[in-house]
């Protein structure tokens, strides 16, 4: 037994030399090392770029051409030369410009900016998930090692017990039987601290899977400091962000219907030079313009059908709008409730804790006078190890409710 009082001591020794983590630790590796955030924001470059690059096509486009042709007729055999001219040199300067109505930029920049909307709304979920997964895992390992240092030090303790009833029941003044029966209790609490060693190994296994570390069990958890947000409405949620970017999405194609039977129109021009040169080629040099115009006339009625299909867009993100919204105001409801029951019944455990800390108390004192009943001591003793195992449990469930709720009242900021 001294064996075992010795290494629960150079436990906690070793403990104070340990690495400290906190929950903001294993939530910074995670964001850092989940390749999904780094597409994300590769996809958001990507579409910036985009913009740009639609930009650049509303400038004049210019561009150079030269071309060079020799047809020869060799004994009358060849191509025909009305067609081919012998041959032939053209250079050309070409320039378009494509005249773009105001409406028509705005609505194609609007569409990207819509994009990347939508990306830059995923990486913020994206993040948010990430955040309550690894608080909820932590708060599943933390809760695991503040078990196990709990029955540690629970164990220290019933085994400075255990030598007290060895020595009076080597006076008889305990029977064999009180020791054997404090003794099986003690190994039974031994039992336990081990598979809660084992629990917290695994489940910290689970963390550093999840968050992309290779944290070792001798590291120490620090208590995670997670204050509950204040309650927001739907409108306000950051997942109501969604229908405001699909809405603004459905907007933006009706225009775009729009606009794609509006005329357009581009301007030609070239300058350069083009010669058969079989004669005065050094006048082969000139210009000319140009100009294109597109009007839509019909389409087999593939307008009304286009508008028709937005229309049922837009009818649809209005009905998941208001399924949300009411869903949200359910979810926060029952999440409340579930607190304040977990806090009534934190009272009452607190409350029995201390009943039972008092009997303790008292069975300590009758122990060392040797008049204690064992089998109602290890009563009490099993009693203890319930209430303290329910105290944690219920702690945990308390960190995941506020995890849980601080998830949903994420505003949109």
């Amino acid at each position: 037994m001294r064996i075992v009082i010795l290494y629960i001591t150079l436990f906690f020794s070793i403990a104070s030399f340990s690495q400290k983590r906190d929950v903001d630790f294993f939530i910074e590796k995670a964001i850092l090392n989940t390749a999904l955030l780094n597409d994300l924001n590769n996809q958001s470059s990507s579409l910036t770029i985009d913009s740009l690059l639609y930009k650049a096509n509303l400038k004049p486009q210019l561009s150079l051409n030269l071309t060079g042709n020799y047809a020869p007729v060799i004994n009358n055999f060849g191509y025909d030369t009305a067609i081919t001219n012998g041959q032939n040199v053209n250079g050309i300067v070409s320039f378009s410009q494509k005249i773009f109505g105001k409406s028509q930029k705005n609505n194609q920049l609007g569409a990207i900016t819509l994009l990347k909307d939508k990306v830059d709304f995923n990486k913020k979920i994206t993040a948010n998930d990430i955040t309550k997964a690894i608080r909820l895992q932590y708060i599943v390992t933390f809760s695991d090692y503040s078990q196990y240092l709990n029955l540690q030090q629970q164990f220290g303790l019933l085994n400075n017990e255990l030598e007290i009833l060895k020595k009076f029941t080597q006076k008889s003044i305990y029977k064999q039987t009180d020791y054997l029966l404090f003794l099986a209790t003690v190994k039974q609490q031994e039992i336990m601290m081990m598979q809660m060693k084992n629990q917290f190994e695994n489940d910290l296994q689970i963390l550093n899977y999840l968050s992309g570390t290779n944290e070792k069990s001798d590291i120490v958890l620090i208590h995670p400091q997670i204050e509950l947000k204040q309650a927001i409405n739907a409108e306000s949620s950051i997942y109501n962000q969604q229908f405001k970017i699909d809405s603004l999405s459905i907007e933006n194609q009706k225009q775009n219907i729009a606009n794609t039977y509006k005329p357009s129109v581009t301007i030609l021009a070239d300058a350069g030079y083009i010669s058969t040169l079989t004669g005065q080629y050094y006048k082969h040099f000139g210009s000319a313009v140009g100009l294109n115009l597109s009007v839509p006339i019909y389409d087999g009625n593939q307008r009304k059908l286009q508008i028709t299909k937005n229309k049922f867009v837009s009818e649809t993100n209005i009905a998941y709008k208001r399924q949300f919204e009411r869903q949200f105001k359910q979810q926060q409801q029952q999440l409340e409730l579930k607190l304040s029951q977990n806090e009534m019944m934190n009272e009452q455990l607190q409350s029995q804790l201390k009943i039972n800390k008092t009997l303790l108390d008292a069975f300590n004192k009758l122990l060392v006078t040797g008049n204690a009943m064992i089998p109602d001591f290890v009563i009490a003793l099993g009693n203890s190890l319930t209430i303290t195992n329910a105290i944690a449990q219920n702690n945990m469930a308390r960190l995941l409710l506020i995890n849980e709720l601080n998830y949903w009242n994420t505003n949109e900021k």
